[in-house]
């Protein structure tokens, strides 16, 4: 990953931020259904949906690599009188407290991975973090629309395959949009996956 996250954290250069849930993740927990559980929100930025996560009545745990992030997720949480639990951290290395979770969310972060042996890491890393046949919903800047000037990183399905089918039976591969407050948002891949046994 080349971005330097807490630096843009700090100068306010997110813009994959909109300060609300995704709309995949609220219409992935309800049409699925995904019951409430141990949650694991990687990438979790300022706790939007970790937050409302833990307003459905999972056990919501977040991390981020920005230390500043995770302070604004605490103090959004702690405002909400929601209880969550935010880390700093690198889920591409390190191994979360509070293991197992039977369900894991990202917004945006298997794309930040430069490289499928990396990609696939991320897979096995998640999948080390779940129950037995545990769901992983990722939502993945999609390769099927030309290249923004300001958007996130883009793989194809195949890409997104390579990586994650070793540990994951793939549920739905959909193509979409990442939720958001723009008038055109980026196209994403909304995956839901299964944990192979």
């Amino acid at each position: 990953m080349d971005m330097d996250y807490e630096e843009r954290y700090q100068t306010g250069n997110m813009p994959w931020d909109h300060g609300m849930p995704d709309g995949n993740l609220i219409a992935w927990v309800k049409r699925w259904p995904i019951g409430p559980c141990k949650v694991l929100d990687i990438g979790c930025g300022t706790g939007e949906n970790s937050i409302w996560m833990a307003r459905q009545g999972f056990a919501a745990t977040g991390c981020d690599l920005s230390k500043t992030a995770v302070e604004r997720a605490q103090a959004k949480a702690a405002a909400a009188e929601v209880k969550c639990t935010f880390m700093t951290a690198d889920f591409l290395e390190d191994q979360l407290p509070g293991l197992p979770f039977g369900f894991v969310f990202d917004r945006g972060c298997l794309h930040c991975i430069d490289g499928e042996a990396d990609r696939r890491r991320f897979a096995q890393n998640v999948a080390d973090h779940l129950t037995e046949a545990g769901l992983w919903l990722s939502l993945i800047g999609n390769a099927d629309e030309p290249e923004r000037e300001v958007g996130p990183p883009q793989l194809t399905a195949a890409e997104v395959a390579a990586a994650v089918e070793s540990r994951f039976e793939i549920l739905s591969l959909e193509a979409g949009h990442f939720g958001s407050d723009q008038d055109n948002p980026p196209r994403a891949w909304i995956c839901l996956m299964r944990k192979r046994a």
